[in-house]
């Protein structure tokens, strides 16, 4: 179970990740989280968002973004940025995943998923069998439900940056 929690990568921001690296690499749609993975909770799109999809488009990446809120808030951020999206997605089960990949016509082995959450976002894309990204939160400032997760994210992230370090070290 523990490896469904564990992200394949952990960054300390999605503008950090190398996008020509993961395309040579063969993947060619990118599912997104929004809230604190590309900007702080319930902001709007903001200029570095726009950039980086705008970038992701000249490489040649299909994007989606999949969020469990209400199609309001995550219709005006793709309208923005330009982005397929998936609202009440239902993270983490697996069916929210799978419909932005059908949207974006890619399949698990060339899809990648980016997220700052591991009981939603890390689990879900998992679940789907795909490649993940955990990055940092961008702001400190959530909802109290996931204040109350974050507690339980220290705890698996402490045994997954031990597991990280005995794998380097063999």
């Amino acid at each position: 179970m523990r490896t469904l929690l564990y992200p394949d990568e952990y960054l300390e921001s999605t503008y950090e990740i190398d996008f020509n690296d993961l395309y040579c690499k063969g993947y060619r749609g990118i599912l997104f989280d929004i809230d604190n993975t590309l900007v702080p909770h319930g902001a709007p799109a903001d200029g570095r968002a726009v950039a980086l999809f705008k970038t992701l488009r000249e490489i040649g990446f299909e994007t989606c973004l999949i969020s469990n809120n209400k199609e309001p808030r995550v219709k005006s951020f793709s309208e923005k940025v330009h982005s397929r999206y998936v609202f009440k997605a239902g993270k983490p089960l697996p069916k929210g995943y799978l419909e932005g990949m059908k949207r974006m016509n890619t399949t698990e082995e060339t899809t990648l998923f980016v997220g700052d959450q591991i009981f939603t976002d890390v689990l879900g894309a998992k679940r789907a069998g795909l490649y993940t990204i955990m990055v940092k939160p961008i702001h400190p400032k959530e909802e109290i439900q996931i204040v109350l997760k974050r507690y339980l994210e220290k705890i698996v992230l402490f045994f997954y940056f031990r597991h990280r370090k005995k794998s380097v070290e063999k």
